[in-house]
């Protein structure tokens, strides 16, 4: 799915005064393409996945996928926030086939989907447990899985990774690249950790302080997957934290 956002600003009313978010962003996002925003705290990034999930809409400007306007949420775009946000009355497997439920998806293909799905993230033998008994980065894994049982076109993903520790989050990290590569599809990636960028995107976009504007852009060619200990990730960490330095 192509993604757009043209000329897009978003104000929000605080007491006594207005906030502008966001001013005249644009920006494209093709089909496949695995995208990283990446800037301070408070410079609109959440706010770009919102609207790019339906969830809100610009004050001024347009939102678009696949050249329509994005008017509301859509199972075709899903996301995954910090939290992973599952449902602790249901146990792994539940939380997985809930949205093919609400789809009304039979029994067996359901359950075949879920097995395939856990056996991707490397929770099948923990199909049966409770939430409350994983650690963070496995509920980050069936946040994922829940994500992927829809068959979303696009992934957008704030800060999925942010809370966890340093060890569990390298294994995600190649976990998702692994997804990414095997689903082939458009994931829009949140962070603030420019390392985690380079690591994980084709795209960089650097966003400044509020209002958010698109201040640079970063391709990285790197071969994948890629490891956080790559020797080639640390000069293009430098460059993109330059471009963040030069422009603040």
């Amino acid at each position: 799915m192509n993604l757009e956002l043209r000329d897009v600003s978003r104000d929000y009313i605080r007491p006594g005064r207005m906030v502008k978010a966001l001013d005249r962003v644009s920006l494209k996002i093709e089909r496949g393409q695995f995208i990283c925003l990446v800037g301070p705290s408070g410079c609109g990034k959440t706010t770009i996945l919102h609207m790019l999930a339906g969830l809100d809409k610009p004050t001024a400007g347009m939102v678009l996928a696949n050249g329509a306007q994005v008017s509301g949420p859509d199972p075709s775009r899903v996301l995954i926030f910090q939290d992973a946000a599952l449902f602790p009355w249901l146990n792994v497997q539940g939380n997985v086939e809930f949205g093919l439920k609400v789809k009304k998806m039979p029994r067996e293909p359901r359950e075949k989907l879920v097995a395939k799905l856990l056996d991707m993230v490397h929770l099948q033998k923990f199909a049966h447990s409770w939430i409350h008994e994983l650690s963070g980065g496995m509920k980050q894994r069936v946040a994922l899985a829940r994500a992927l049982a829809v068959d979303p076109a696009v992934l957008l993903l704030d800060e999925p990774f942010g809370a966890l520790d340093a060890i569990t989050r390298d294994l995600l990290h190649e976990e998702l690249q692994g997804l990414w590569l095997q689903a082939a599809k458009t994931v829009v990636f949140v962070t603030h950790n420019v390392r985690e960028a380079v690591l994980l995107g084709d795209r960089i976009l650097v966003m400044s302080h509020s209002p958010g504007r698109i201040l640079a852009e970063h391709t990285v060619t790197l071969p994948r997957p890629r490891r956080m200990d790559d020797p080639d990730i640390m000069p293009i960490s430098r460059e993109v934290l330059a471009s963040m330095e030069k422009r603040a």
